[in-house]
């Protein structure tokens, strides 16, 4: 029997859960056995964030009247006894409305007023600007007050056609698409311009972000719903009625704002709901399917994906059905078979890239602490053959071997000069890389697009005009990429040396690939060239909406030049860690020879006393070494584990 998208979801917290845990068990036992140089620790850090706090987005699109609120309510919400988001006939989410859990925010229904969009700022600045946001409280046990609070999603206002027009709900140039008017001369739009909802609902705490989107108008109103949010989300469910199929407004938006050249793969699913409709007691079972096959062929047919993506469901049925506990009904409804494909195939991918992130944070913390263990060895090694060579020696050989090493010591401290000339270079080359990939050079290049866009005329050369931006924000990758490159040629060179002059172990680790970035920024240039190139050219013609389209353009590029700047980050540091790791090593074992001096010189231990001591810490050593690669090699495997039933429980490697 297949698992629903709740199960499968459960399951899937339990899971980051149960490995968080782990690798913050051993992020605790490699700092206890100081195994854990700075860079290691900071990946580790960022590994177990990664795994506790990742979430998983699923947005849900579809044109007004498809039932996609009932379909929420069926797949997520079924538990409360009743409907929570609103899901009457006719037009019922009217702004876009994110669902998830921040445990650092009290539980409330946040509400952006649509008034907001004659401001020059982005979604993303408003969010941080609490004081604009109407907030509501929400009982999150008590579904009625929980319902309530949720249909305000729902309200509208009634204004001018001017007014609509300001607030991009009204364009006389597609008068198509634009909303009735009364017989007053007014316009119905949304009340509300976004909508944010934070509660501890179970599968919310595990890290599932719900986006609910409006019709076609209000998602084409605002540029940074269809190139920033719905982009982001790991599935796209798109709500198709059964009994209409492909409708044209249907088309307008699944090829305007959901495909783009490099996506619709496994991460667009199509649902023809309401399939309840054609459910006719003067047609024979064989006749209904036959009905719903065709509806489902012609739909995969004009969308252009696999038809194993398109599903039949009827989400009222099946809401009905696990409300009142009705297996027949929720059989009959399909949506078992959707929430099954939906957790395959988001959840699934989402664990896949969370264990190859797991694998490579692994190994790299396994290399960096093995090279300690083996810079440990060595000077064990070194010691003991220090020690036994004076056996049978008289005081003043053992007075000038204490002075011997007194002057490596100093001599050892005075070499710090090379360090500290690299450390100066290395940030120097740094702070160059920040100001390539920074907020100012990223302003600049978003003004000169803006100052093309806001050209007067229709915007006929927009994919040049973008792609003149996006090859000089390409270009900035690149010049980052040769500026780490020559760090790292200085790195190779300054490593050999003190390779050779202080017996170190050093090894610059990987230089950062910042292709995989460049290949991002083609993506998203894609989907805004895509995003104009369709319906919305006309719009470039107006300068309220290039500066929506620039901004939400910003948001995005951000937190991709933001990325890159982490990962370059991350790599100065690993090789800064390695060169601290070893210092610090040498400088204990100075002391440990001192300290063994001292004592055959003042008789507190004897020559073999102190060669029994070293033995056994190299013993102690090989047994660090083996219990490193089997507790990296014992989570590395549990992360494989869909389940976490199915791995040891914590305790047994916290005993081992």
């Amino acid at each position: 029997m297949s698992r629903s998208f709740n199960q499968q979801l459960d399951q899937h917290g339990a899971w980051r859960s149960n490995f968080a845990h782990r690798l913050q068990w051993l992020s605790r036992w490699l700092t206890e056995n100081e195994l854990l140089d700075q860079a290691v620790a900071e990946r580790l850090r960022g590994l177990e964030q990664q795994i506790r706090t990742s979430k998983v987005m699923v947005a849900f699109v579809a044109e007004f009247s498809r039932g996609k609120s009932e379909l929420i309510n069926a797949i997520f919400f079924a538990d409360y006894g009743r409907r929570i988001m609103p899901a009457s006939a006719g037009r019922t989410t009217m702004c876009p409305t994110e669902l998830g859990y921040d445990p650092a925010i009290a539980p409330k229904l946040r509400l952006l007023p649509i008034e907001t969009r004659l401001e020059p700022h982005s979604l993303t600045h408003w969010r941080e600007k609490s004081t604009r946001w109407t907030e509501i409280p929400i009982e999150v046990g008590n579904a009625e007050q929980l319902a309530q609070a949720m249909g305000k999603v729902a309200e509208v206002r009634w204004v001018s056609k001017d007014e609509a027009r300001a607030l991009g709900f009204w364009n006389p140039e597609t008068p198509d698409d634009n909303p009735v008017q009364d017989a007053e001369g007014r316009v119905e739009i949304p009340r509300w311009r976004h909508a944010v909802l934070n509660m501890p609902h179970p599968l919310l705490e595990q890290g599932l972000v719900i986006l609910d989107t409006p019709g076609l108008n209000a998602i084409g109103a605002e540029p940074e719903l269809t190139v920033s949010l719905i982009p982001q989300a790991h599935a796209v469910v798109f709500i198709l009625g059964a009994e209409t199929g492909v409708t044209r407004s249907d088309l307008s938006i699944w090829r305007e704002h959901l495909i783009t050249e490099d996506e619709g793969g496994d991460t667009r699913f199509v649902v023809l709901n309401k399939i309840d409709t054609m459910w006719d007691s003067l047609s024979t079972h064989a006749q209904i399917e036959a009905q719903i096959e065709r509806q489902r062929d012609s739909a995969a047919r004009l969308l252009e994906v696999p038809l194993a993506q398109v599903l039949p469901v009827s989400a009222q049925k099946g809401l009905q059905a696990k409300i009142q506990h009705d297996p027949r009904l929720l059989e009959a409804s399909r949506l078992p078979a959707l929430e099954a494909l939906l957790g395959e195939g988001v959840l699934g991918k989402r664990e896949t890239m969370l264990r190859l992130a797991v694998d490579a944070g692994m190994t790299a913390l396994r290399t960096e602490a093995e090279r300690i263990l083996k810079v440990r060895q060595r000077d064990l090694s070194e010691q003991a053959l220090e020690l036994q060579g004076l056996r049978g020696k008289n005081v003043s050989v053992i007075r000038h071997m204490r002075s011997r090493i007194d002057q490596e010591h100093a001599e050892f401290e005075g070499s710090n000069t090379r360090i500290l000339a690299l450390r100066s270079v290395q940030g120097k080359l740094l702070r160059e890389v920040y100001a390539v990939l920074g907020r100012t050079a990223l302003k600049a290049d978003m003004v000169r697009l803006s100052a093309a866009l806001k050209r007067p005329g229709i915007k006929l050369n927009v994919r040049k005009v973008y792609g003149e931006t996006f090859d000089s924000l390409r270009n900035n990758l690149r010049e980052v990429q040769a500026t780490t490159a020559e760090i790292q040629s200085m790195l190779h060179a300054t490593f050999r040396q003190l390779n050779a002059e202080q017996g170190f172990t050093l090894q610059a680790p990987a230089e950062p690939d910042l292709t995989g970035f460049e290949q991002e920024l083609s993506q998203i240039e894609r989907s805004h060239i895509h995003y104009l190139g369709v319906g919305n050219l006309l719009k470039l013609a107006q300068a309220d909406f290039c500066d929506k389209l620039v901004r939400a353009l910003a948001s995005r590029l951000r937190l991709v030049n933001e990325a890159a700047m982490t990962e370059v980050e991350r790599w100065s540091k690993g090789a800064s860690a390695q060169i601290d790791a070893q210092l610090k090593e040498r400088r204990r074992n100075f002391s440990k020879r001192i300290e063994a001096i001292e004592r055959i010189q003042n008789a507190a231990g004897n020559l073999d006393e102190r060669l029994l001591e070293l033995a056994a810490q190299e013993t102690n050593l090989a047994e660090l070494h083996a219990r490193l690669r089997e507790f990296t090699s014992l989570i590395t495997q549990q992360g494989k584990s869909q389940a976490a039933a199915a791995t040891p429980p914590f305790s047994e490697l916290r005993a081992a």
